[in-house]
């Protein structure tokens, strides 16, 4: 399950040490993109207060937003599975596309031929220069897992995944996924 490798496709959990940082405390991260250059990944279980009609006033369908991550938070991304509706989109991996036509997007959302289980919209994303996910594996800042859900990642519960996530890996995480998110109210 455990894998030392980042790479497109994969997850990254946020070691419980990370609880101190406010972007990626409890975190679990789509890898988008892993090169020399760096990578981009968009947290999975972070769920904002805004409906993506809030923010696009040409959507009329209320699907949630996620925090992607700290950087360019006044963009918006978004992943989804149905390439074969959304033209220009990236593949990730394992069924997992990421962006693509957005006014077709937009069109085939207001037709509901695209469901919230097909597509999840973020804020922002999750980006690390060249080396700097290396250096932060070393230091046991993250945990990187294979995707074990492949596309239906998109529909995976948000809340409570990192524990879901500490439960599988086991051993001393058990003690972490039962913890307070802050420890100090413990």
């Amino acid at each position: 399950m455990v894998d030392l490798k980042p790479k497109k496709g994969k997850l990254l959990i946020a070691e419980p040490a990370l609880t101190g940082d406010v972007s990626f405390n409890r975190s679990v991260v789509l890898i988008a993109e892993h090169n020399e250059e760096g990578s981009v990944g968009f947290i999975l279980n972070k769920p904002l207060d805004y409906h993506i009609n809030e923010l696009v006033t040409e959507i009329f369908v209320p699907f949630r937003v996620y925090n992607g991550g700290p950087v360019e938070q006044d963009n918006l991304y978004f992943i989804h599975k149905v390439p074969h509706l959304i033209n220009n989109s990236i593949e990730i991996s394992d069924g997992i596309f990421w962006g693509g036509d957005f006014e077709r997007t937009i069109e085939l959302i207001n037709k509901q031929e695209i469901s919230e289980a097909d597509i999840r919209f973020f804020l922002g994303y999750s980006g690390w220069a060249s080396l700097q996910l290396d250096e932060e594996l070393s230091s046991k800042s993250w945990i990187v897992v294979k995707n074990e859900y492949q596309s239906e990642i998109i529909q995976k519960s948000t809340t409570a995944f990192w524990k879901e996530k500490m439960l599988q890996l086991g051993g001393d995480y058990l003690l972490w996924s039962n913890a307070p998110e802050n420890p100090r109210l413990n």
